[in-house]
């Protein structure tokens, strides 16, 4: 008794050692297999025909509780494995019918015993014909369908992961995601991706399963009846008998399984990629609509009431749907008397009180006003999401450029039409465009397939062309190669391109204090030794606030100070400082305009312009004295090449001599903003500079 406990002890641990590592499912590949080759009793058979439908009974219920298809990834090669389980069953099967029937219909097990009795009545030929309707509803309709369905929805899901892909790259631009965030979606689109395509695939086996079906009925007949009858010396009608309910019952033990998970494969294709309860949209969509089920007891009962019709049964349906009609219709009214009472505001007293200097609101640094149709976006109550996008902003913003973004106060505005937002700086608007809340803005990036039905507009961050389409044309416009965001996401996006570029507005002295006040808790004799003892704090801050004009982070806040107290006891002129703190920062600058690469490309004067615009300035002068026609054939040929540039994929950089670069970065900076201005000694040691193109007179 103890030795054979301690062995069974001893053996359990050891198969759960081997499911762990991952053991399990080979051996289990192998033992299908192996099927094939090694002939099985008849209990066995039984014990894995029972399996065989258990399993396909399990999947459909996976099926069905799964919230996204893509939670239930593993589907197509559970799809393979009980089709390669399910042949070699029937390889196995017949085996012991043709080698075995003779013997009577319980020679193949009590599974197709059951089945060829029970089922079908005992009649070879309701066998037959039950066997040829179940193949051609699994064959022709369910296959069929649940194949085309899969090789439409691999071709659109690949079609469409480029915009996918750039939606995420926008959203994470525009802060609205981390970096984690955007990884785990790009990963949910790799494996959308392949799950459809491998359902494309799997949704091949299913149908050839089908087909296979049917030949080996065909087989087990015509070579039943020859062995019977040949071998055994049976009579014809006995052997036409014997062996045709066997390989009628393994068929249907066979085709069932096959049509449940063919009903399975139709489910998951037909499942919409978003999460969802399954029984709840069904009850919700189909059972949802009271006017549908009232017109439906209304129809059934006129039915009901024709002569010589089924009376009881048509009346009692009618009944049962007028019934359903009227619960959810008072459902419906309990739930929007419910939301008007949440929504109508309480009575206020009238106000009594004196006028203080607190009644006197200070302008906003960043505003936001709405017009009263998107005051949903902002009302969580009406699953607005634009105030977490605009937290979002503030948040990436924050760590790109160094310092905090304020609040940022949202306001509905009547004065603005219906469809309108508007964005302020200290109260004066520089930006404002028209949304669509029932809409989604769909985003021409260049590599679009085709055109899109809907409303022609441009993006209004960066000027792209744009077309503002229905919800349900998400999938098609990405297919296209569309970029596709919601409103929520058009706002925030502008907003933060309007706040990077006006950054240095936006920092002020109380933002370089608390940045003074952060350094000093790591350098306090740093910031003791700066200001106010060498520099003034205004000084501080036009430093910081022309770093931000030119595009340039303050994120290395220690590297900046250090910089101010080396060189302030020389000078406290901030164009000086300015440029100092340039060449101590070229290496960061450098990086975030061409990333890692060993070599940057850049665009310069030629000597002689560069004499020319040396000569032309003199020290009291803030740009260069130029007539008027050399300027604007400068401005143009550096456009030129600047646009060269971009269309080659690269940055456009304009390298100059020191003297001359923060004249001609404010001189080029409104015509040209993407154009960067480099001095040639904020260039790093281990950077190669390319020239492309020299601009001359």
């Amino acid at each position: 008794m103890s030795t054979a406990t301690t062995t069974s002890s001893s053996i359990l641990p050891a198969w759960r050692d081997l499911l762990r590592a991952g053991i399990g499912v080979p051996v289990g590949v192998l033992a299908v297999l192996a099927m094939v080759i090694l002939p099985l009793p008849p209990m066995a058979l039984d014990v894995l025909f029972t399996f065989n439908i258990a399993l396909s009974i399990v999947v459909v219920m996976a099926v069905f509780y799964v919230s996204r298809p893509i939670e239930f990834g593993v589907f197509p090669t559970v799809l393979l494995l009980a089709t390669l389980l399910r042949l070699a069953l029937n390889v196995a099967s017949t085996r012991v019918v043709l080698l075995h029937g003779y013997a009577g219909p319980g020679a193949a097990g009590h599974v197709i015993e059951s089945f060829g009795q029970f089922v079908v009545g005992g009649n070879f030929a309701v066998g037959v014909i039950v066997f040829i309707i179940l193949t051609i509803i699994n064959f022709v309709v369910v296959t069929k369908g649940s194949g085309r369905i899969s090789e439409v929805s691999a071709r659109f899901t690949l079609d469409a992961m480029p915009g996918k892909q750039m939606a995420i790259d926008a959203d994470l631009n525009a802060g609205l995601i981390t970096q984690d965030e955007a990884r785990v979606r790009r990963a949910e689109i790799r494996a959308e991706a392949d799950f459809y395509g491998a359902m494309d695939g799997s949704s091949k086996f299913v149908r050839g399963d089908a087909v296979a079906g049917i030949l080996i009925l065909l087989i087990n007949i015509i070579g039943g009846l020859a062995i019977g009858t040949i071998g055994h010396g049976m009579a014809l009608t006995d052997a036409l008998h014997t062996y045709t309910l066997l390989t009628i019952g393994d068929g249907l033990v066979a085709q069932i399984p096959a049509l449940l998970l063919s009903t399975a494969v139709a489910l998951i294709v037909t499942r919409m990629s978003r999460p969802q309860d399954m029984g709840g949209e069904l009850r919700k969509q189909l059972l949802g609509n009271p006017k549908a089920l009232a017109v439906a007891a209304c129809l059934l009962g006129v039915m009901g009431l024709i002569p010589g019709m089924p009376n009881v049964a048509f009346l009692l349906m009618a009944t049962l749907c007028g019934a359903a009609a009227y619960i959810v219709n008072r459902k419906r009214a309990a739930a929007a008397a419910v939301a008007t009472t949440a929504q109508t505001p309480a009575p206020q007293a009238p106000e009594t009180r004196e006028l203080t200097w607190e009644d006197v609101r200070p302008i906003d640094l960043v505003g936001l006003e709405v017009g009263y149709r998107l005051v949903a976006l902002v009302d969580k109550r009406q699953s607005g999401d634009l105030l977490g996008r605009v937290r979002g902003v503030r948040r990436k913003l924050s760590q790109e450029l160094g310092f905090l973004i304020p609040a940022v106060h949202i306001r509905d505005n009547l004065d603005l039409a219906p469809n309108v937002y508007r964005i302020n700086l200290s109260g004066v608007p520089v930006g404002e465009s028209v949304i669509y809340p029932d809409k989604e803005l769909a985003i021409n990036s260049g590599r679009v397939f085709g055109p899109l039905q809907g409303i022609a507009t441009r993006d209004p961050a960066f000027g792209m062309e744009a077309v503002w389409i229905e919800a349900a044309s998400r999938d098609h416009a990405q297919a296209l190669g569309y970029t596709v965001v919601d409103p929520s996401t058009v706002i925030a996006t502008h907003l933060s391109f309007i706040i990077q570029s006006h950054a240095n507005e936006i920092l002020g002295h109380e933002e370089v204090q608390q940045l003074l006040n952060g350094l000093a808790k790591s350098a306090p004799k740093l910031v003791e030794d700066l200001v106010p003892r060498v520099l003034p704090l205004s000084a501080v801050v036009r430093v910081l606030q022309s770093l931000l004009a030119e595009r340039i982070p303050i994120r290395n806040i220690r590297t900046i100070v250090e910089t101010l107290a080396e060189h302030a006891p020389r000078s406290q002129d901030p164009a000086v400082l300015l440029a100092h703190v340039r060449v101590a920062l070229g290496r960061q600058i450098v990086q975030d305009i061409a990333g890692i690469a060993a070599d940057l490309p850049v665009i310069t004067f030629e000597p002689e312009l560069e004499r020319l615009l040396g000569s032309s300035l003199n020290a009291s002068s803030t740009s260069p004295g130029l007539e008027p026609g050399l300027a604007e054939r400068l401005q143009q040929r550096v456009a030129e090449a600047s646009r060269r540039q971009e269309t080659s994929g690269e940055p456009p950089v304009l390298l100059v001599p020191p003297p001359l670069r923060a004249q001609m970065a404010r001189f080029l900076r409104a015509a040209l903003p993407g154009l960067h201005v480099l001095a040639w000694n904020e260039i790093p040691d281990n950077r190669k500079v390319r020239v492309i193109a020299a601009v001359g007179r």
